[in-house]
């Protein structure tokens, strides 16, 4: 069901004292928000039983960064299972980052299994899908967004899409500094929408390239955006609450 979400990506960052002031500070503005919409965060693997317990009974859920693309249990070393991730207490998984594509060679057929396996354990998918600079300046954006979100859509069957999250995040936009302007996003935020068919209008789609405290507003306003997966304005507390009343409206 479509609605409000921010989702905090903190990669790889943290220790447990950081952690501990960082959900203390979350928490303790949290319920000052009217309104507010669905709040995540997404810590390296080793720090979610810490958060789970931290954030049991708040307004604010764990995802996690990654998930096998194997459901159960095997000979499948360095992998986590979203069956162990549930448990733990995670929501949602992230599936298909540009860092996991970029760096760790994820194939769009890869992505597509690892949200199958989110599914299976009862956590929602976020699904990264984003262009190069290259592709965004070969006028091929269009093309590789609907690739990679095909592939998953092929995975999952289209009677589960609306099960999932989309997260657009243009991967020029990501750490660079650069961020797609309100207008460029929405274009792509509504192709995508469209490619999504009957259930795009069920569907939650976020922004993911370089979301700030100061852009959150003017990103949000627009008809398709959904919210954002923030992420080094995720490990500041106030930016992120910042964010998050700016996706409450």
């Amino acid at each position: 069901m479509r609605g409000r979400l921010v989702a905090g990506n903190w990669k790889m960052h943290g220790n447990r004292a950081m952690v501990r002031e960082l959900l203390d500070e979350i928490l303790d503005q949290a319920g000052q928000l009217v309104s507010p919409p669905a709040m995540a965060v997404i810590p390296p693997a080793v720090f979610i039983p810490q958060v789970a317990e931290r954030l049991a009974g708040s307004p604010v859920v764990v995802g996690a960064q990654n998930v096998c693309d194997q459901e159960g249990e095997g000979a499948f070393t360095g992998e986590i299972s979203g069956a162990m991730l549930r448990e733990a207490g995670c929501s949602y998984a992230l599936v298909g980052h540009s860092e996991r594509r970029a760096l760790y060679a994820e194939s769009d057929e890869l992505v597509g299994q690892r949200a199958v396996a989110a599914l299976a354990a009862g956590l929602t998918p976020i699904v990264c899908v984003g262009e190069t600079l290259d592709e965004r300046d070969a006028d091929r954006t269009e093309d590789v967004v609907d690739r990679q979100l095909q592939a998953v859509l092929a995975a999952t069957g289209a009677e589960r899409a609306a099960e999932l999250v989309i997260a657009y995040e243009p991967v020029w936009a990501i750490g660079t500094g650069r961020t797609a302007t309100p207008e460029q996003a929405q274009a792509v935020h509504a192709f995508l929408r469209g490619r999504l068919g009957a259930v795009g209008a069920d569907i939650t789609i976020v922004y993911g390239g370089s979301v700030k405290a100061d852009n959150a507003e003017a990103l949000f306003g627009m008809d398709d955006i959904d919210g954002g997966l923030i992420g080094g304005a995720s490990l500041k507390a106030d930016q992120f609450l910042t964010i998050c009343r700016a996706a409450a409206g």
